[in-house]
């Protein structure tokens, strides 16, 4: 089945039934939220797009007032959209992360569920976590119907570029489920301009393009994922009725297929497995262009969560012997500038 008619399916699955769906976790208590993502509006502006031969190393190292953390809007394409922004200490440049919530899921829930908001910024990132447009359960992968989201996401890197002194060579995206998948899908659709991205639970929602720039790829996938198969075929096996007639009707691939395809994109080659943890198996490939690396690890027994994040027990088990949030920034921390 097409990319595009996967993605509305899934899409359709998920509206049907909620408790099925790829929400990353319960929405935290109100004050332990806005401890870790502080909710300030600013003022609607439009974003100011720079084309990218315009674009320096780092900019806005001079822009007053800079943007500052908290809860922001901005209009693309006609819409308001949203995203949380936790920013570093320091003058920087810092490098940039976008983290992209699940179906069903939003940018609060993700914030707290992935804790990049937090661990981002105390190694020097600026961390923007966006949110799905106004009555959209998830993000529109590129090519399929919907608001324009791989613009907004373009359009919302620009505008920290312009309000905060970043790196413009170091800019990542990492999400969780439809946000995993969503993130990979960036790596083409933003034509270069990630050096990395992580994807938890969804890399095989997401499929290459013919000639992807070189990038770090990190993907996370649980044996026992009860949404998005590690052995690919339908997605919601539990399912039932017209649920399962619509999850009939969608075919993913295994995710280790889908880590394969992705390194045979970017011309890696000499695959090699390790077990850097109990029940996780970590396979690599050692032979790849100058800024590509692909890696994916399995974790035997996990659910449809985020290693060593808070529990969700109707997602499966979680992986307590790795930290995803600590090995993706890790990565991103040796990926080459672009």
């Amino acid at each position: 089945m097409a990319r595009g008619a996967i993605a509305l399916v899934l899409a359709a699955l998920l509206a049907a039934s909620p408790v099925a769906g790829c929400s990353a976790a319960p929405q935290p208590a109100p004050a332990r939220q806005a401890q870790r993502s502080p909710a300030s509006p600013q003022p609607d502006q439009s974003p100011s797009v720079q084309p990218p031969e315009n674009r320096g190393r780092a900019s806005g190292c001079s822009a007053a007032p800079r943007l500052k953390a908290g809860r922001h809007t901005m209009t693309h394409d006609g819409l308001r959209r949203t995203f949380l922004l936790a920013v570093p200490k320091g003058r920087g440049p810092h490098p940039v992360l976008l983290d992209l919530h699940g179906l069903g899921s939003d940018a609060a829930q993700e914030s707290f569920y992935s804790r990049l908001a937090v661990e981002g910024p105390r190694r020097g990132y600026v961390v923007a976590t966006p949110q799905a447009a106004d009555g959209r359960m998830g993000w529109t992968l590129p090519g399929t119907p919907g608001p324009d989201d791989a613009g907004f996401l373009a359009a919302l890197l620009d505008r920290l570029e312009s309000g905060l002194c970043v790196d413009q060579g170091r800019a990542f995206a990492a999400g969780m489920s439809y946000g995993a998948a969503m993130s990979a899908a960036l790596i083409c659709a933003l034509d270069g301009r990630l050096a990395g991205v992580g994807a938890v639970g969804g890399l095989s929602v997401a499929r290459p393009c013919d000639r992807p720039l070189p990038t770090t790829l990190l993907a996370f996938h649980g044996t026992a994922d009860r949404a998005v198969p590690y052995r690919g075929g339908h997605p919601f096996p539990d399912a039932t009725g017209a649920l399962r007639a619509l999850a009939d009707l969608v075919v993913l691939p295994p995710v280790e297929r889908a880590a394969d395809d992705w390194a045979r994109a970017f011309g890696c080659s000499g695959r090699a497995t390790t077990r850097p943890a109990t029940g996780v198996r970590l396979r690599t490939w050692g032979s790849c262009p100058a800024g590509a690396a692909v890696r994916l690890y399995t974790l035997h027994g996990g659910g449809h969560t985020w290693p060593g994040s808070a529990e969700v027990p109707r997602l499966g088990a979680t992986a307590r012997t790795l930290d995803a949030t600590a090995l993706i920034l890790d990565a991103f921390d040796r990926t080459p500038a672009r």
